[in-house]
């Protein structure tokens, strides 16, 4: 047992909340090729809770190996094998645990730790083989790269190495064994490339397909046939033949790809992906000893960086708070819904309506002012479950059942008088939401829940005029509906439990991350992206060109350029909420009258991408009014980020949302603001901003910090 090792063995203290994974061995006689010796990886717990790995858990996987070893050595097994528990194999390193470590040298030896435990496999004197049978993710993924053969589950949902998602390294022989296996192309798009696009999972066949397992099983009976294929295997009757590994051009091609997603995705903001790619790199003449120990220092080093524990406080809030919601009612309170109606039919509602019948499979009855609107949006949803069958995300009977369920009527009485929740997607303007509330409170049951899909409107204005506008909530999705996890339930002041209470079961089936937020103009979101964006646009209008506006924000690694994603959002929406702000808060938010010129004159945005990339729209420049005052990047960046401390803290102290943490999960699921922020204000306390505005961090230390 090395000295690491022991070190891990009796560092329980490093990792007080580890839930500690066993590795059991049994023997399995196989026919013709004699006695095997098999580990399963098992926390005692249920199927739902994954196994990780830490200290106590590494230890435990080394005494196992102590024991095959002796027994690979004097020749009564033939070979090993390692598994997980059903539907889980393993998912790497306790987070809980790394992101309490305080010390350089603990975040080395969890390193160096978990190298010397998983290469034992690969060194022991019989062929060692893995069995992913289920979920597979970062150390879950390593230690079957370290034997001598892997076979994948069919079933399995998800495998991914997402250390670099995270602001880590696949630190445990990833980035120095993959490659080596696929080819340096191949590991690049699974380390870099899946990671960077919001960790993208490979599933069962893909895992064979990239040629990372070397044989394939169906769930039913995968260890029985995974132990027959290692018998034929050891008795030399299936010779495992893998592609030479390209070790010329193509691997350095490889790296320079990789540095081009990462440039494209953090703009250099974060660290992670850059100190993967030099392993990979450095991986080419197949020096796994070296690779190994450039993994240990890259790990120990992101491990104490403000990057990595913005990664862990992102992950735990969309993990735990975004499935807890905070101050939500009492899920008792919630009332059942059967049916679903939806007021509008253009393409949001019909995104709602397809949202809400695969969702809920339940009855959605879709109105509109006339007749050809309604059958487009009833068309829509169809088109849209039609090309879920054609792609075999859905199967006939559940494709038929669904169109079936979803319906258009011209009169609301008859399409909503016997719905439990009717949510309005028409335009944003008061009077039209007030008019269509007060026609559906005409036709549908006292205790209907109506909602309103709102971006920053006043729920509580919405509601005055109506007879019971206790039942009014606000349901705000985000675009595209099928893609983004957020939805901000907003409490009007009259806004009872029950209406509450059932607005958020309803997100819950929906499987939104589910946000509670007062009844604020524009809300979380919205109001933070437009106080955002608004000084990006006025430092434009002063007199700073477009190009270096832009360019001033890549350091954030923003998932996209402010007026790219003005161009996503609509110049004439976000046009209405800076409009809807400046009414509310005038003295922080403009009125750009350059963005009012851009939306008369029918712009869809900024740019033009004639040479394939974002230029700006020559009709847009001659349109712009611009003052003498340039700013450099520094100094707009200073500007914008102080604007958005500022704004978030008056939010806080307004009581929209309970904590920052909810404004950061709002934005890592609205927006997608990436991991390596935190959302923002880990970064905003970690570069002293929130300091330097607010006179205080909006975190506590240790939060997503490197604890004191």
């Amino acid at each position: 047992m090395s000295t690491t090792t022991e070190l891990l063995k009796g560092a329980a203290e490093l990792f007080p909340g580890e839930v500690v994974t066993a590795a059991q061995v049994r023997h399995i006689d196989l026919p013709g090729a004699g006695r095997f010796a098999l580990i399963t990886l098992d926390n005692g717990l249920d199927h739902t809770k994954p196994t990780t790995f830490g200290p106590q858990s590494l230890a435990n996987l080394d005494a196992a190996i102590d024991q095959v070893e002796k027994e690979a050595a004097d020749g009564s097994i033939t070979g090993v094998g390692i598994t997980g528990k059903p539907f889980i194999f393993a998912v790497g390193a306790d987070l809980k645990g790394v992101e309490l470590l305080k010390r350089h040298e603990d975040a080395l030896a969890i390193g160096k730790g978990g190298h010397d435990v998983f290469r034992r496999l690969s060194a022991l004197a019989v062929p060692t083989f893995a069995y992913y049978n289920g979920a597979a993710m970062g150390g879950g993924v390593e230690i079957g790269l370290h034997c001598t053969y892997r076979t994948v589950s069919a079933s399995v949902p998800a495998f991914s190495l997402p250390e670099v998602f995270l602001g880590l390294v696949p630190g445990w022989g990833g980035c120095a064994l993959l490659p080596n296996l696929i080819g340096a192309d191949r590991a690049v798009t699974v380390i870099i490339e899946n990671s960077l696009n919001q960790n993208r999972q490979l599933k069962g066949a893909q895992v064979f397909e990239l040629g990372i397992a070397d044989a394939l099983f169906e769930a039913a009976d995968f260890l029985e046939q995974s132990l027959a294929w290692t018998a034929a295997v050891l008795k030399g009757e299936i010779e495992v033949v893998r592609p030479e590994v390209d070790r010329g051009d193509a691997w350095d091609q490889a790296v320079e790809r990789g540095r081009f997603i990462a440039d494209g995705k953090v703009h250099g903001a974060a660290p992670a992906a850059y100190r993967a790619l030099d392993i990979i790199a450095a991986a080419k003449d197949g020096d796994l000893g070296r690779g190994f120990d450039a993994e240990d220092a890259a790990l120990a080093d992101l491990i104490m960086g403000g990057e990595l524990r913005s990664g862990i406080y992102a992950f735990n809030l969309v993990q735990r708070r975004g499935k807890r919601p905070v101050g939500a009612p009492d899920k008792a309170l919630a009332r059942p819904v059967s049916k679903v109606g939806v007021v509008g039919a253009g393409l949001m509602a019909s995104q709602l309506a397809l949202l809400f019948v695969r969702r809920l499979e339940v009855p959605v009855v879709l109105t509109d002012i006339d007749q050809a609107r309604i059958d487009k949006g009833v068309a829509y949803v169809h088109g849209e479950i039609d090309k879920l069958l054609a792609k075999g995300r859905l199967g006939q009977d559940a494709a038929n059942r669904y169109k079936a369920l979803v319906t258009g009527h011209l009169d609301k009485a008859t399409a909503f008088g016997d719905a439990d929740f009717v949510i309005e997607a028409v335009f944003e303007e008061m009077g039209v939401k007030q008019q269509v509330f007060a026609e559906l409170e005409a036709v549908v049951r006292p205790d209907t829940i109506l909602a309103t899909n709102t971006s920053s409107l006043s729920v509580t204005e919405m509601a005055a005029k109506l007879d019971h506008p206790e039942r009014v909530v606000g349901f705000h999705f985000f675009n595209p509906v099928a893609i983004l996890p957020l939805l901000e339930i907003v409490r009007g002041e009259g806004t009872d439990d029950p209406s509450l209470a059932t607005a958020f079961a309803v997100a819950k089936k929906l499987r939104k991350t589910a946000v509670l937020v007062k009844d604020a103009p524009a809300f979380v979101v919205n109001r933070i992206l437009t106080r955002f964006m608004g000084e990006i646009q006025n430092v434009i209008d002063e007199g700073t060109p477009v190009a270096v506006a832009e360019k001033a924000i890549e350091p954030l690694g923003l998932p996209m350029s402010p007026l790219v994603l003005l161009e996503l959002v609509g110049p004439a929406i976000g046009l209405h909420v800076s409009q809807t702000l400046h009414g509310a808060f005038p003295d922080r938010f403009t009125v750009s009258e350059n963005l009012a010129a851009v939306v008369k004159a029918g712009k869809r945005g900024f740019y033009v991408y004639d040479s394939g990339r974002p230029e700006l729209d020559p009709e847009v420049a001659a349109l712009l009014k611009q003052g003498d005052s340039v700013l450099t990047e520094e100094q707009v960046r200073e500007r914008v980020l102080d604007a958005v401390a500022q704004e978030i803290g008056l939010m806080l102290d307004e009581g929209v949302v309970a904590e920052a943490q909810d404004i950061d999960l709002c934005l890592i699921t609205g927006a997608g603001w990436p991991f390596h922020l935190g959302g923002v204000t880990p970064y905003l306390d970690r570069e002293g901003v929130s300091q330097r505005v607010n006179g205080k961090p909006f975190l506590a230390p240790g939060v997503a910090s490197v604890p004191a």
